[in-house]
């Protein structure tokens, strides 16, 4: 086994299974032993745990950063197709309104008509019927 200057490292085998667990563990097991091995001292073996453990707190930061920029963008894109939606929705409504308003505007003239008519044949009806008993043909 020759040693490198990167630190000790591990092969792992794995059979069919898919657990997590014995990977885990045989990592933790690993970097037991290669600590309790390591031709380090105990002052250096500590600097390299603290340097490890700072890499790994800021990989870790750095995920959560990307993941907290993954959910804003995507809460602000939801939120702008929600808007839109919502306009979209709002004219829907205003159109449907003046539509309705034009229909009873539109309504609202035909019965007047109607009625303009209907009085007029009543008239005609009652000025015939006057000119028919006056007239003494």
């Amino acid at each position: 086994m020759s040693e490198r200057d990167d630190g000790p490292y591990f092969v792992i085998e794995r059979e069919s299974g898919s657990s997590v667990g014995p990977f885990i563990l045989g990592a933790l097991l690993g970097a037991g032993a290669a600590l309790l091995l390591a031709p380090r001292s105990g002052e250096e073996t500590q600097r390299e745990i603290r340097e490890r453990a700072t890499q790994f707190r800021d990989q870790a930061e750095e995920k959560v950063r990307d993941a907290q920029r993954q959910v804003e963008d995507r809460l602000e894109q939801a939120r702008a197709e929600l808007m839109e939606r919502v306009e979209a929705v709002r004219d829907a409504v205003d159109s449907g309104k003046d539509a309705a308003h034009k229909a009873r505007h539109d309504l609202e003239d035909r019965i007047e008509r109607s009625k303009e008519a209907a009085r007029a044949g009543v008239d005609a009806a009652r000025k015939a019927a006057e000119d028919d008993g006056t007239d003494p043909a």
